[in-house]
């Protein structure tokens, strides 16, 4: 383990001391200005208190496996750490952390099954297009859907369709906020929801 490693593990697993505990009261996104701009690394302890259960529950959601979700948010909070100068605020932190998160976790699926890692801000290609010609599928229709069987269903399809899918349901991300989220405009978010949506059902309706 390199040192810096170190040093970040300890700062997120340590507790906040008492000249800091003002800095709970903080918003989000209030937190991450004070970090960046006081280079103040002992905060980066509260961000870690606030989200790194619901970090862990959506790795987990990915590897279903304690162990490697364990890993992967230690991993993500690690490159958290030095990317988060990068959050611009437009959108909700929260939103830029679970979509940070989901890519993250994306990359690493693929990297396991041998795949192109793409981020889910991908460019359509070609075979998306044909989409335009297939009816979109109501959201209701998801919600009616059998918890279990949906969870299958979500492991069966590929996990870029997966991250938008979690990023729109389950973390009730606006279209306005994915497209500022993922860079792209409002006909691709859209698009990629409908063929996410069109992958889902047919892998669930194939589910005994």
């Amino acid at each position: 383990m390199t040192f810096l490693k170190k040093f970040i593990l300890t700062l997120i697993n340590s507790n906040t001391d008492k000249s800091q505990r003002k800095y709970n009261l903080l918003s989000d996104e209030d937190l991450v200005k004070q970090i960046n701009e006081n280079q103040n690394t002992l905060l980066f302890s509260i961000l870690y208190d606030r989200y790194s259960k619901k970090v862990y529950n959506k790795c987990y959601s990915f590897v279903n496996n304690e162990d490697e979700a364990k890993d992967l948010t230690q991993d993500i909070f690690l490159k958290l750490f030095t990317k988060l100068y990068s959050f611009k605020g437009n959108s909700k932190f929260s939103t830029w952390l679970y979509s940070f998160t989901y890519n993250f976790c994306v990359n690493y699926v693929k990297r396991d099954t041998s795949k192109k890692i793409n981020s889910i801000s991908k460019p359509l290609d070609k075979n998306d297009y044909h989409m335009s010609e297939i009816e979109d599928i109501e959201d209701q229709t998801l919600f009616d859907l059998k918890a279990s069987k949906l969870d299958k269903a979500l492991s069966m399809i590929d996990p870029d369709d997966k991250a938008i899918l979690l990023l729109k349901y389950q973390d009730d991300v606006s279209i306005k906020d994915l497209q500022a989220t993922l860079k792209i405009g409002e006909s691709a978010v859209k698009m990629r929801l409908k063929r996410a949506k069109v992958k889902v059902i047919e892998a669930y309706n194939k589910i005994e």
